[in-house]
């Protein structure tokens, strides 16, 4: 994939600026686009849309791990970011996922033939459909364990030139400091000496796990099986309806919709 001539990696043969100047330049974008964002709870959305602006990708999102089989979009450049974010949480299975599961970047170079789209043949279907024919996912983390991934997808078919895997890794690298540092803060109305509200974006993030584990635990009950059964049931609902996981959720929280196998006539396999 040719990298467009605003993009700061170096050139394939050579002829770019130096590394360390490459380094500096993505350092003064992120952090540009940090100081720009309104207020805190902006910046993640900024950090993503820079990504698009230093890298040859259409859009961007950064995702967290709450743990086996859940997690939450931080942030995403565009609606079809958020879209593949939300998919491979659905479908349990993509580039994401097997970044999260091994700790090492995953390039998906053609999602429209080939290994790639056998591979994950219902998200590269998906995902197709939605305009995104390459998606490359990095994961976060400083210790060997991943904490989240940072996902791009691409327009065009084709992988990422060395150079831009450069840059990609230390946008990684950015924005996984931004998730560990950064911190959001309130005073609820309160006097400026007051103790402040503080909690870090991976603390924050976990709201939006809660909808999820709650209805994993309703799903236990109604049915009698493990939490992975359970969101197995809530995934396969989501995917046949043309739900998000957390969208049904939300109904099976409001007792709008119910596992149990009186519900589907008897039937205890549906969905």
């Amino acid at each position: 994939m040719s990298m467009p001539p605003e993009k700061y990696g170096p050139s394939a043969g050579g002829g770019g600026p130096p590394e360390a100047e490459v380094r500096l330049r993505v350092r003064e974008t992120l952090d540009a686009a940090a100081r720009r964002a309104d207020d805190p709870q902006a910046v993640p959305g900024a950090l993503c849309a820079a990504c698009v602006r230093l890298l040859p990708v259409t859009g961007s999102s950064v995702s967290i791990s709450g743990g086996t089989g859940i997690r939450v979009t931080w942030c995403a450049s565009d609606r079809v970011a958020a879209r593949l974010a939300e998919l491979q949480y659905t479908l349990g299975d993509g580039p994401c996922q097997d970044a999260l599961d091994r700790g090492a970047p995953i390039l998906a170079a053609d999602l429209t033939r080939g290994p790639d789209a056998r591979r994950w043949p219902i998200f590269a279907h998906e995902a197709v459909a939605l305009g995104a024919r390459a998606v490359f996912s990095l994961p976060l983390g400083v210790t060997g364990a991943a904490i989240g991934t940072l996902d791009l997808y691409s327009e065009q078919v084709g992988g990422l030139a060395a150079p831009d895997l450069r840059v990609a890794l230390w946008v990684r690298d950015a924005v996984t400091f931004a998730l560990t540092n950064l911190r959001i803060s309130g005073c609820g109305g309160r006097d400026e000496d007051t103790e402040e509200v503080v909690a870090t974006w991976v603390a924050a993030s976990e709201a939006g796990h809660t909808e999820v584990y709650q209805a994993v635990g309703m799903v236990m009950v109604q049915l009698d099986v493990d939490p992975a059964q359970a969101l197995d049931r809530l995934r396969a609902r989501a995917y046949a309806d043309g739900r998000t996981v957390s969208q049904v959720a939300r109904e099976v929280l409001a007792r709008r919709l119910s596992f149990r196998p009186e519900a589907y006539g008897g039937d205890p396999a549906w969905p």
